[in-house]
């Protein structure tokens, strides 16, 4: 087969100018002649044994001879001839020759486009092929790109998963190798891998795919990584480029979603934009990580109520227990900075049922009782008023808080206070006020 490497636009008028004529192969079509019929089967029956036996260099002339005589015999000519001359190409050591190969079994792809028809995928099909071989090769990196970027236009979100990552590869190729494109055109390319993702994400949740929504998950993580070595990407960069954009339209999604992950990964969501785009993302769906977040900041703020709306959305998007319980901390939080002690400790004893690991919680009730004892102190005795820490202090124990126990050790009632009440170490009591929890009775000294 000969060398062949046709430009995208020569590429192009070829299937354009096939459309008309494209015949499906999904069913066998024999020559009629009888002699040419024979010689195709034999031609079928030797290349197939050939290629199951990995013997591809003796499958080559039988392949060349179907692409060239029966085009139109049947798909499986192009499945398999693409097949056998990856691997040909992949096994060829001469450079010189694997390109050979490589034009090859493009031009496979390209045969079957013409008489078979199945644009689309084949051509996401063949844009891998090159990617596999050329995606660094001197003299082919725009050439790829190119293949991608139609790959991606005639597939839309049903481009195969695995362009999704090699994309942004010869992106950053062409980018930084080349100096052939500017900031927004890879940031145009990134938008509609990252729309992508998203189209892919809502299909496999819907039909219950959970680890396929993990994968997609992972992949727009490591997307926005390749994206950070390709163009700076910070606060500034943010404000400058994207910031105008997103005011002009603050309905645009894909925008705010932007503004949100790279702000956020700056770590400047202290903001004004990162807080819009999070609230404009929130009014289109509904997302817990955005949603706490935002409640995080809202409540460093002392914004409250705004914090308790996000947190609510939070609880109700959390994807497990321990996340329910991160959430419930919060809200905790919020009422403890409100100085409503009872609902704060009912938080976070909901928190502690959700997932009984989230030791914070223990400490965040601990901390509550320590700061009790102007509120509760009735002032009769010194050792009822100091039961307030004797129960931080168990609290503290069961979260694991040494520097607190020991802190909270140190306001023990003495033994003079005790013997004056007639207690004696070991002995419970109930500690009054809105904390009403029984303690062990205990001396600082």
């Amino acid at each position: 087969m000969k060398k062949y490497l046709a430009p995208l636009a020569i590429v192009s008028f070829l299937l354009m100018s096939s459309a008309s004529t494209f015949a499906q192969c999904k069913e066998w079509k024999w020559p009629e002649e009888p002699e040419q019929k024979a010689k195709a089967e034999e031609k079928v029956s030797l290349y197939d044994d050939y290629r199951k036996n990995n013997e591809f260099v003796k499958a080559k002339p039988h392949i060349n001879w179907l692409l060239t005589n029966t085009p139109n015999l049947n798909t499986s000519i192009y499945i398999n001839g693409a097949e056998i001359y990856q691997k040909l190409a992949s096994a060829e050591k001469d450079a010189a020759k694997k390109n050979v190969l490589v034009d090859s079994l493009l031009l496979i792809h390209d045969l079957r486009i013409k008489n078979c028809g199945e644009e689309a995928s084949v051509t996401n099909r063949k844009a891998l092929a090159a990617v596999a071989f050329w995606a660094n090769e001197t003299g082919k990196e725009k050439y790829v790109l190119d293949l991608m970027d139609q790959a991606f236009k005639l597939n839309g979100n049903n481009v195969l998963d695995g362009t999704i990552l090699p994309y942004m590869q010869v992106i950053k190729i062409n980018k930084l190798k080349l100096k052939n494109l500017s900031d927004d055109d890879v940031l145009t390319r990134y938008d509609l891998v990252q729309s992508t993702l998203d189209a892919k994400i809502k299909v496999a949740s819907s039909q219950g795919k959970q680890d396929l929504v993990t994968r997609y998950k992972g992949w727009k993580e490591d997307v926005d990584k390749i994206l950070i070595g390709i163009i700076t990407i910070n606060c500034d960069f943010v404000r400058t480029n994207l910031g105008p954009k997103f005011k002009k339209n603050p309905t645009d999604i894909g925008m705010a979603k932007k503004i949100f992950a790279f702000m956020l990964q700056d770590k400047c969501t202290d903001d004004p934009l990162w807080m819009e785009a999070a609230e404009a993302i929130l009014k289109e769906e509904k997302d817990y990580g955005i949603s706490k977040n935002l409640g995080i900041r809202y409540l460093s703020m002392e914004n409250f109520s705004k914090a308790n709306e996000m947190f609510a959305i939070a609880l109700e998007t959390a994807p497990g227990n321990s996340e329910k319980a991160d959430v419930l901390i919060y809200k905790g939080s919020i009422e403890a900075r409100k100085g409503s002690k009872t609902a704060a400790r009912d938080l976070y004893r909901q928190a502690l049922a959700a997932d009984g690991n989230k030791k914070e919680a223990y400490e965040k009730i601990g901390d509550l009782y320590y700061g009790s004892f102007s509120d509760c102190a009735k002032k009769d005795n010194m050792a009822e008023d100091r039961l307030v820490y004797l129960a931080a202090y168990d609290m503290y124990q069961r979260a694991g808080e040494g520097k607190k126990m020991a802190m909270a050790k140190d306001q023990f009632p003495s033994k003079e206070d005790i013997f004056l009440v007639n207690w004696s170490a070991g002995d419970t009591q109930r500690v009054g006020c809105w904390i009403n929890e029984t303690v062990t009775v205990r001396t600082r000294d």
